[in-house]
């Protein structure tokens, strides 16, 4: 993993860039969640803001800001679409909204 330093402006140009944004949603057996805001670059979908839900409910929210803590980080690698469900702007920013 890159360190902060290095990862931070990168993060941070993809996320105040003018490119189209998805929105996604991965949830596992366990009951949590992992919500993505996307961007395309090199022809792959990069994680912008991600909110993770616990099975406790408690969320946490990673972004250039916050990149990483004790419990978790915004992931460092493209996202993998085909295992993910879309979803819309609309969904993510309530659980975004919700989890600060």
């Amino acid at each position: 993993m890159l360190s902060d330093d290095l990862r931070r402006p990168l993060v941070r140009q993809l996320a105040e860039s003018d490119a189209p944004r998805h929105y996604w949603h991965l949830g596992d057996e366990d009951g949590r969640a992992w919500l993505f805001e996307s961007v395309e670059g090199d022809a792959e979908h990069w994680a912008v803001r991600q909110v993770e839900v616990g099975t406790d409910r408690g969320a946490r929210r990673y972004w250039w800001r916050h990149l990483q803590d004790e419990r978790g980080f915004l992931t460092d690698q493209p996202l993998e679409i085909w295992e993910l469900t879309e979803i819309t702007r609309e969904a993510f920013e309530a659980v975004w909204e919700a989890s600060g």
